[in-house]
């Protein structure tokens, strides 16, 4: 498959708009909503025919395994989840923790990875310590010095801000041996650039699937490394996490099945699988080269007196300066153009995907050069 081939499958892509909102949200190829489709209608109308629990836990394990195999873990290391969101909450919901313990965060977070320890600070007494960046980027002595006796850290690969990204296996390494829990919010990395959670050796990594995998809302996915499951105690409990849910005792699943609780469907996960299918069909190396090419024109367009974001190439994530975000996207998109404005930095921020076009880098372009 090429990237052209992918797009024509997209039906809310046409010729005479421009979408560049990626890093929020992927509009799903026609494979995978009727793969979503086919599924429940499978599901509800099938009884007869196959026990529907049978087929929904059928569908939780096929696709554990294919994400395990595209994070390069093993499936009892992926639970599934409904977004980025909820995995990042579920662990941070799952320690056991005591007044003084500390968090750490950058102070480049997404609110996934900003309100879990709110919630812990103000109901525990848990101290959070945000990292201050400069461009997108960690300072590796200050991180340094940050998580010298923190119990959490919690970092973006991709930072949603800037597109910059951070030095995941160095910064894991670092807070492993401080003796930190780590936590890494991925969102922005599956379907645009390779993930490899073995060599990041996090404890923790979030992610979902309805951005640069083109899937459905509600396909999250989280990686727990089988040596810190054992001790997390998900703060639902339900008899998908636990061994025998019919017996006597009490004990949970031995990875991170234990974050998993009771009925949901499958098939936003279902419908993932066609969006994991098509970004492996046209190869993560021509994926992330054509966003490069992409994201190289739109900065040489814009100019770099104009970019928050870095000019050198690290991800489809281009913010750019403009005197008023807000007002700009509005205006952009009477044009039919979709961006989006951040609340910090102060910019606007283009997401640009393998499936984007030429025409469609060269409309943004034009069109933010009347704001600059």
């Amino acid at each position: 498959m090429t990237p052209s081939e992918l797009r024509a499958d997209v039906p809310a892509l046409d010729e005479e708009r421009a979408y560049l909102n990626y890093g929020a949200h992927g509009p799903s190829p026609e494979r995978v909503v009727d793969a979503a489709a086919e599924f429940i209608a499978d599901h509800e109308y099938g009884v007869f025919d196959e026990d529907p629990y049978g087929r929904a836990f059928g569908a939780y394990e096929t696709v554990r395994e294919r994400i395990a195999d595209l994070l390069e873990a093993d499936p009892e290391e992926v639970a599934l989840t409904e977004s980025t969101t909820d995995g990042i909450a579920r662990i941070a919901a799952a320690i056991d923790w005591e007044p003084g313990d500390v968090v750490v965060r950058t102070d480049l977070e997404h609110p996934a990875g900003v309100l879990p320890w709110r919630r812990l600070r103000e109901e525990v007494g848990v101290e959070i310590r945000v990292l201050e960046t400069e461009g997108g980027r960690v300072d590796r002595d200050a991180f340094a010095d940050a998580v010298a006796d923190a119990r959490l850290v919690c970092f973006s690969a991709i930072t949603w801000t800037h597109g910059t990204r951070l030095p995941v296996e160095d910064l894991v390494g670092i807070a492993n041996d401080a003796g930190a829990f780590t936590l890494v919010d991925a969102v922005q990395s599956p379907g645009q650039v390779p993930v490899d959670v073995d060599e990041w050796d996090a404890d923790a990594v979030a992610a979902a699937g309805h951005k640069w995998l083109l899937g459905l809302w509600g396909a999250g996915f989280l990686y727990v490394d089988r040596a810190v499951a054992t001790d997390l105690s998900p703060a639902t409990t339900g008899y998908r996490g636990v061994r025998d849910p019919n017996g006597p005792g009490f004990e949970y699943e031995p990875g991170a099945k234990r974050f998993e609780v009771g009925t949901t469907t499958p098939a936003a996960h279902v419908g993932l699988l066609e969006g994991i299918d098509a970004v492996e069909s046209i190869g993560i190396e021509t994926i992330e080269s054509r966003i490069e090419g992409l994201t190289d024109r739109l900065k040489r367009g814009v100019g770099e007196e104009h970019l928050i974001s870095p000019m050198s190439f690290e991800s489809g994530l281009v913010t750019v300066d403009v005197a008023d975000p807000e007002a700009t996207v509005e205006r952009l998109a009477d044009r039919g153009i979709v961006v989006r404005d951040l609340p910090h930095p102060d910019g606007v921020r283009v997401s640009i995907h393998a499936i984007s076009t030429e025409r469609e880098v060269d409309a943004v372009v034009d069109a933010l050069r009347e704001e600059l």
